[in-house]
């Protein structure tokens, strides 16, 4: 009945009042629409169209896109254990001529030689030969112009080039290749990757450590202190936040060099000089020194919650100074130690610019790579393969901190 009466009712100009509701509930909505749009826009303008880009390039073989089609479909059936028949020699050679005639051997060369060291002349001089050639047999055409042809390995990188998605940058940057039998590790002399990214971890690892040492008292300090004078202190704090990180980077290049005021001030003390600049102590001291508010700040945001009389309360039952701060303020600080720590070490394995500065050639992180791939080499697809990975690292960090703070809220409640 009163369902009834509520559909009958109507506003002033004669509208069903349900049919008012539900134009002003969808004009809201509208509207929160048109509010957040934008936002969304610059994100996936700006974030989720990039990362796309990104892992679109880490999985195409985009220097031989669409240009060695036929030398594809001719070893789609080839095992790689014996050098192909005319069939495929053939249908390579078309694929070259083609290329040739638009001056895209280089590119395709270009592909084959990331796995195969000095395939860019052997392709520029087999591209001249085909093209002087009418006709075959191509096969006796390869093997006579040089006897890198008659190499098993290199028409298994062909049929890896010649498809139009690979998974070689990929597994290139865990140090592994596909092989005749599968996957498999590279040479030990090719294996860098694996390498880098435990240096990375570990160094890491070690500047987060140093700040939560140096950041925890600290942040205790300020949580502890009157306003007036815990204010004045994080004056100090925030400084770092006023200056670049390039101009900070190269201040510390200047005081660690061996002509800097460090070793001056050494050399006056114990009569000695030290090698500070391109070390892993210089690159790590740096480091420290410019994500310490970054681990400081979440701890001191979450101390200030914290009440003082919970502290007293445990001290008045008997606990003593470091009982009391251990099982009662410690255990309540945790997830802002997780927040700095996540915070920092995250920033810290894309860290390029102090590494490169004050740094040495063991001291080089994955970013370094990353730039090292774009810059010089001009290989994107490896770039974005080593760039694809820091990010699922970094999404793996951020799910395992969300489970450890979602524990920790559980055992307080």
């Amino acid at each position: 009945m009163a369902i009834a009466e509520t559909a009958s009712l109507l506003t002033i100009d004669g509208v069903p009042l349900k049919v008012r509701l539900a134009r002003a509930e969808r004009s809201r909505k509208l509207k929160a629409v048109a509010l957040v749009l934008p936002l969304f826009l610059f994100v996936v303008i700006t974030f989720l169209f990039p990362l796309f880009v990104m892992t679109f390039k880490s999985v195409v073989n985009e220097e031989t896109f669409g240009r060695l089609d036929r030398t594809h479909g001719a070893l789609a059936d080839w095992d790689g254990q014996a050098l192909p028949d005319e069939p495929a020699f053939a249908a390579f050679a078309e694929d070259l001529k083609a290329a040739q005639a638009k001056r895209e051997v280089g590119e395709i060369a270009k592909r084959v030689n990331s796995e195969y060291s000095g395939a860019m002349s052997k392709f520029k001089g087999i591209a001249r030969k085909i093209e002087a050639a009418s006709s075959g047999p191509y096969k006796e055409l390869f093997l006579a112009t040089d006897k890198v042809w008659g190499d098993v390995a290199l028409w298994r990188i062909i049929k890896s080039a010649s498809a139009r998605y690979t998974s070689y940058y990929w597994l290139a940057a865990v140090d592994l290749k596909q092989g005749p039998d599968g996957i498999e590790r590279v040479p030990a002399d090719q294996r860098v990757f694996l390498d880098v990214y435990a240096r990375t971890f570990w160094i890491a690892g070690l500047v987060t450590v140093l700040t939560l040492l140096l950041g925890f008292p600290v942040a205790y300090l300020l949580a502890t202190q009157p306003p007036a004078r815990a204010n004045l202190l994080m004056i100090f704090v925030m400084l770092p936040f006023w200056t670049s990180l390039l101009v900070r980077t190269t201040a510390w290049f200047v005081l660690l060099r061996s002509e800097g005021p460090l070793n001056d001030l050494l050399e006056i003390l114990v009569n000695n000089r030290f090698e500070m600049i391109f070390t892993r102590f210089g690159t790590v001291l740096a480091m420290t020194h410019i994500q310490l508010p970054f681990t400081l700040l979440p701890i001191y945001s979450v101390m200030k919650t914290i009440p003082p009389s919970h502290v007293r309360a445990a001290r008045s039952l008997g606990a003593g100074p470091f009982l009391a701060f251990w099982k009662v303020y410690f255990p309540q600080t945790v997830p802002g130690i997780a927040a700095g720590c996540l915070l920092t070490f995250i920033l810290c394995l894309g860290y390029y610019i102090t590494p490169a500065l004050v740094g040495g050639p063991r001291d080089q992180m994955v970013s370094y790579y990353v730039s090292y791939y774009m810059n010089n080499i001009i290989n994107f697809g490896q770039a974005a393969a080593l760039g694809g990975m820091l990010l699922i690292i970094t999404m793996v960090l951020y799910w395992a901190y969300n489970r450890l703070v979602g524990i920790d809220k559980m055992k307080l409640g």
